[in-house]
């Protein structure tokens, strides 16, 4: 026993001073990196350094992001003299010596990555690393700032593909349509089949050092009128319609497919695109909407909120509002968590659904503009969107009871309108259709 802990704590060593060597070795071929001046040179150390970078083990990870942090971030007494330089004498010089200082020597590095055959894709690969990371070493929060920076600029809208996805696409990619659907998953081929018929539609951003791998899809149904539930629309045996029945493009599912690219903003770019695509392709299209998800509302009823944190509330709204609160608690005997179950939708009156609406409608127009807001219901009011319409029993699979007792939404795009719209949002006013009228 003696001699197997002895062996445990030797092989323990070693696996401690082997991965200071690879940090070590990665350190230097960093170092060699951004001493390169000649193109040829810098090929070839970008090139071994990408290979080991995906043959890094967790604690070798470890180490190097530790050194990414602390070993190249902005000298400090640097950044202060030449700061101080340009408040004593303001001018282009004394500004871009302060802006050279300033900006941490690892972008640079990151940059030289992205410049060789598959550094894109380590880059992200490294992201995803450091995510998972960042709760328990905030300290590594500089270097996630820094390559959110980077990866904004890289994956600007103006250097992505839109294509569309359809049934003769690459089998491969089609593989990957169904894997990454996030919001109404796919069950199997003759349902893609189907979301991927003339009245439906696929469209997705790729980027050119990406190939076929996809950063983010949307799924798009041609319709009469705006929907209100989401059933039909993904029914794999609906007969498609024919396209003199188009009046709608109705969003009904997006879906991000690389992690690394987190917090950069993709999906509000691929809408208007593809409104606008299908605008010019399908002129008798006057209505661009979403039938979505409202993924905290079920969460915030559920908690017991206090109505006095809704922004604005007049008196007598929050009389009608408590009033709708224990219409529901009557209709579940007290327990609002009923309203999770299918069983009791069933029961429901118009009068219980009205009730509901009313506080969901409360719940979007009042917590949207703020951090605590429905995510979905931020990233659509933000990208210009009018909140339209509350849909009960629009969802009543298992998840969308769970997360918000079946509601459904609809966000209408009002393409001429979006800007003014975006705008109002960033000031803390949700744009709305009379039907939802005034909750607050």
């Amino acid at each position: 026993m003696k001699e197997r802990l002895m062996f445990d704590d030797l092989r323990r060593v070693a696996a401690r001073q082997k991965s200071a060597r690879v940090v070590r070795r990665m350190k230097l071929d960093c170092m060699r990196l951004l001493d390169e001046k000649g193109e040829l040179g810098g090929q070839t150390v970008a090139t071994e350094m990408l290979a080991n970078l995906d043959r890094l083990e967790d604690d070798e990870l470890d180490g190097f992001f530790e050194f990414l942090a602390k070993d190249l971030s902005p000298d400090p007494q640097a950044v202060l003299s030449l700061a101080q330089s340009y408040a004593a004498k303001p001018g282009v010089a004394t500004l871009l010596a302060l802006t050279h200082a300033a900006e941490p020597i690892r972008q640079e590095l990151f940059r030289r990555l992205n410049r060789m055959p598959g550094g894109t894709a380590a880059v992200l690969r490294l992201r995803r690393a450091l995510l998972k990371r960042l709760k328990k070493q905030p300290e590594l929060a500089v270097i996630e700032a820094d390559l959110l920076h980077l990866l904004t600029s890289w994956f600007n809208p103006g250097f992505l593909q839109l294509r569309q996805v359809d049934w003769n696409s690459p089998a491969m990619l089609l593989e990957k349509i169904i894997h990454h659907e996030a919001v109404h998953v796919v069950d199997g081929w003759d349902d893609l089949r189907r979301r991927l018929q003339p009245d439906r539609r696929c469209f997705a951003f790729f980027h050119p050092q990406l190939g076929e791998e996809p950063l983010i899809f949307v799924e798009v149904a041609l319709l009469p009128e705006m929907p209100s539930a989401i059933a039909p629309l993904i029914d794999k045996l609906s007969t498609p319609l024919p396209p003199d029945r188009y009046r709608v493009a109705a969003f009904y599912s997006i879906s991000n497919c690389e992690p690394g690219l987190r917090g950069v903003s993709l999906g509000n770019f691929l809408i208007k695109t593809v409104a606008q695509q299908l605008q010019r392709e399908l002129p008798r299209l006057r209505t661009f909407c979403t039938l979505s998800p409202i993924p905290g509302f079920a969460n915030w009823l559920l908690s017991d909120p206090d109505l006095d944190t809704l922004p604005d509330l007049r008196k007598a709204a929050k009389l009608e509002l408590e009033a709708a609160r224990e219409l529901l608690r009557k209709r579940c005997k007290g327990d609002l968590k009923l309203l999770q179950s299918p069983g009791i939708h069933n029961e429901m009156t118009d009068e219980d659904h009205a009730a509901l609406s009313h506080l969901c409608s409360a719940y979007l127009l009042g917590l949207s503009p703020t951090s605590a807001g429905d995510p979905v219901a931020r990233f659509h009011l933000d990208n210009g969107a009018r909140l339209e319409r509350l849909n009960p029993r629009g969802n009543l699979s298992a998840n969308g009871l769970r997360q918000s007792f079946g509601m459904m939404v609809n966000y209408l795009y009002d393409l001429d309108k979006v800007e003014s719209s975006h705008a109002k949002f960033r000031q803390g006013e949700v744009t709305r259709s009379r039907a939802i009228g005034n909750p607050l």
